[in-house]
Parts: structure tokens; C-alpha cells; sequence
């Protein structure tokens, strides 16, 4: 399990397992966001085992499979309702953090500067400075 943290709420990892929940839970995390689409993982990862194991742990659980040409604008908004807009102490994740990053501060442009993003997700382990000119404004 590797937690990086790009807000105080909002976290993003590499795919977690199931038998994570409890370490998860221990952490403080509240809502687990599932951006990975079940194609990209065996069935003992699917988003219906870890959504089993985590309400089992009593972590919420929600999904929103992402793929680099699903990102369009209604996805993202989307994506942002279920994770960033909630009072939870959200962790995204997809197969190494990078789409869920990338979901993140689409969701976040506008509201946030882009340097202020870039610099959140460089804190995170992650650099998505080629993507810096469409943070500057809304994402639409």
C-alpha cells in the first residue's frame, strides 16, 4: 500500500487490495474512489471485491473507471463529486496514481492555480507539469 497524499483529504495510490481495508481505515481514510477499470485487473481486484472488503471495514466506497480518453469534462466532474466535493478522507486509486492525479487536478483547475496543483501532485510523487496549461482555468 503507498498512500500519497495530495490535499489533507485527498489521497491517491496504486491499486490497493482487499485485505488493505484495515490498514486503510487505521489511516484515517473514509471514502475509497475506484478509477480503474475492472478490464485492467483480476477478479480478486475487481471494483466489487474492494467495494466488499472496504464497507466490510466500514469505508465508503464509490466508482469512477477512468481511462486517458474517458476524461472528458462530465467524468471529471463526476469524479470530483465523488471524492474531492465530499467531507471525506478520500484515496483514489488506479494502477500506479498517475489517472487519478491527472482526475484530481482536472477536477481542480479553476478552483485551485495551477501552480498550486502542480505543486500538490509534485508533493504526491507525481509530475504532471506537461499538463499545467489546461490547469490555469475550469475544465470544460
Amino acid at each position: 500500500m503507498n498512500i500519497r497524499q495530495l490535499t489533507p483529504r485527498y489521497n491517491v495510490s496504486p491499486q490497493i487490495d482487499p485485505g488493505d481495508m484495515e490498514d486503510l481505515r487505521d489511516a484515517g481514510i473514509t471514502r475509497i474512489l475506484c478509477n480503474r477499470p475492472d478490464g485492467e485487473v483480476p477478479p480478486s481486484h475487481s471494483a466489487q471485491a474492494i467495494r466488499t472488503a472496504a464497507e466490510a471495514a466500514g469505508i465508503a466506497f464509490a466508482e469512477q473507471p477512468l481511462t486517458h480518453q474517458t476524461m472528458v469534462p462530465e467524468v471529471i466532474a463526476k469524479n470530483r463529486a465523488l471524492g474531492a466535493d465530499t467531507d471525506d478522507v478520500v484515496l483514489a486509486y488506479c494502477a500506479s496514481g498517475t489517472r487519478s492525479t491527472i482526475a484530481w487536478a482536472l477536477g481542480q483547475a479553476g478552483k485551485m492555480s495551477a501552480d498550486e496543483i502542480v505543486s500538490a501532485a509534485r508533493a504526491g510523487g507525481y509530475d504532471i507539469s506537461n499538463i499545467r496549461h489546461v490547469l490555469d482555468r475550469p475544465f470544460s
